[in-house]
C-alpha cells in the first residue's frame, strides 16, 4: 500500500499539490531523495532495549563460562554446523573465534559452532 493511500495529499505555501512532504531534515531529504532515482533507502533498524539488556546477559554468561573451562583446561568437544567434531581444550577466546588445542591447534569461528560439552558427557 502507498504513502498517498494512507496520507491525504500535500499542499505547498502556494497552493499547489505535492507528492510528498519536504522535510526539514537533511539526512531524511537526502535519503529521500536517493529512494526517487530507483536504489531503495536503507531502512534504519534498532532493537528494542530490552533485548539488549538480555543480550548483554547472554554475553556475560557465554563468557563466565568460557573463561571457566580455559581456567581448568577442561577437555571440550565443539559440534560444529556441518557436524564436524573438534575436541580439545579452549587456549582463548575473543568476539568471533575460539583457539581450540588438541591433536592440532584450531581456530573455530563461534558462528560455526553448533554447540559444545564437556569430553565425557553426552551430546
Amino acid at each position: 500500500m502507498s504513502m498517498h493511500a494512507i496520507l491525504p495529499p500535500f499542499h505547498s505555501h502556494e497552493g499547489q499539490e505535492v507528492s510528498q512532504p519536504l522535510d526539514r531534515n537533511p539526512k531524511l531529504r537526502a535519503a529521500q531523495a536517493g529512494s526517487r532515482k530507483g536504489s531503495p533507502a536503507p531502512i534504519p533498524f534498532r532493537f528494542p532495549a530490552q533485548s539488549a539488556i538480555e543480550e548483554g546477559a547472554y554475553h556475560q554468561a557465554e563468557l563466565f563460562y568460557l573463561q571457566k573451562q580455559i581456567q581448568s583446561q577442561t577437555p571440550m568437544v565443539i559440534v560444529l554446523e556441518d557436524g564436524e567434531l573438534v575436541e580439545g581444550c579452549i587456549e582463548w577466546y575473543d568476539r568471533n573465534c575460539l583457539k581450540v588445542r588438541g591433536r592440532a591447534k584450531t581456530l573455530v569461528y563461534k558462528s560455526a559452532i553448533k554447540y559444545m560439552y564437556k569430553l565425557g558427557e553426552n551430546g
